[in-house]
């Protein structure tokens, strides 16, 4: 059986709470991701995705220079890495996620991406 720890990824994006809209989109796209970790030390506050950027965007002229914690999801959900691959990708279609941390202990030790999981069942 597969599990998120055999594929997540651990080179996280993070940002601060007090990171901008544009700050985080900006580390996002240097980097082709989807998604960004908002972080406190080692405390996950919340995550910020390509779809906040849009909806920060679409809905404030001036979005761009306000911080990410009026557009994260706040306390997001997490896994395990011992969750099998087939039960996230569940999870993650049945409640609309494109990304879920993975945490081990309270501490976040990776994400994955539904395109992560996808390939893996494909593979």
């Amino acid at each position: 059986m597969t599990t998120l720890g055999d594929i997540m990824a651990t080179d996280l994006i993070v940002v601060g709470p007090a990171a901008t809209v544009a700050e985080a989109a900006t580390v996002m796209g240097q980097r082709s991701a989807g998604s960004a970790l908002v972080m406190d030390g080692e405390r996950l506050l919340g995550i910020f995705t390509e779809r906040d950027v849009v909806r920060a965007l679409g809905q404030q002229f001036d979005a761009a220079g306000l911080g990410v914690s009026e557009w994260m999801t706040a306390d997001p959900m997490t896994v395990e890495p011992d969750t099998s691959v087939s039960d996230a990708l569940r999870t993650m279609l049945d409640r609309g996620f494109r990304h879920l941390p993975v945490a081990k202990d309270g501490k976040v030790v990776g994400i994955v991406s539904i395109r992560d999981l996808s390939a893996a069942t494909e593979g």
